[in-house]
């Protein structure tokens, strides 16, 4: 039997690729984080790596397996969404409980009235390197689709739209980007850097969001 110990999880760093389902050509990151994060905190580096707003309700949704039930980790909601299970809330569940070995895949959801779907797929789990922070996003293609745009089939109305600048609809549609709580015109759907991505402190988003409630979490 080996003797040999293993590596602690803050000493490793789970890549993921995230991929935004019903997209073509796909919106899609690649992003390190370290393996002691929590879903929650997952749940932030994806969010700012793609680019969300993050204003709306989000669920990893863990398939059932060896007889167990379909699982979602994300926000505990009263608000009476008929969207499945009840949701565990993430910020308890560490990521290395559900993401074991390279090819484990789960999917994200954010933004239940829209749907947007994500593919994660934890790619590999390597030692962390001392010269670099993290999270890091390093690679990816195509902006985010605007928030509250209407989902995958708002997002490809949306950009036909911007190919008719003399249409009535591309007025709106560019009066709304530029008014939107996020300014988003102008809007160049093939753009993105990953050298340009930041990200939040997921401490720091949580007691944004639930500091004052907290009691009742």
């Amino acid at each position: 039997m080996s003797t040999q110990k293993k590596p602690p999880k803050r000493s490793l760093i789970y890549q993921f690729r995230i991929t935004l389902e019903f997209t073509d050509p796909a919106v899609w990151r690649v992003i390190q984080v370290p393996g002691d994060y929590s879903f929650w905190d997952l749940h932030v580096a994806i969010a700012d790596a793609m680019g969300w707003l993050d204003y709306h309700l989000h669920a990893f949704i863990v398939p059932g397996t060896r007889g167990h039930d379909l699982e979602m980790i994300g926000i505990p909601d009263d608000e009476g969404w008929d969207y499945g299970p009840e949701t565990i809330a993430g910020w308890a569940v560490p990521i290395f409980e559900h993401f074991v070995l390279p090819g484990d895949i789960m999917q994200y959801d954010y933004d239940f009235g829209d749907s947007w779907k994500h593919t994660v797929l934890l790619e590999s789990i390597t030692l962390v390197r001392s010269t670099r922070y993290y999270p890091k996003c390093i690679d990816g293609a195509r902006s985010c689709p605007p928030e509250d745009c209407g989902g995958p089939g708002g997002y490809a109305e949306l950009l036909d739209i911007l190919q008719d600048s003399d249409s009535e609809e591309y007025l709106d549609t560019k009066d709304w980007l530029k008014g939107h709580a996020k300014k988003y015109w102008p809007y160049n759907p093939d753009h993105f850097n990953p050298k340009k991505v930041r990200f939040d402190d997921p401490d720091e988003r949580w007691e944004i969001a639930f500091g004052d409630d907290e009691d009742d979490l």
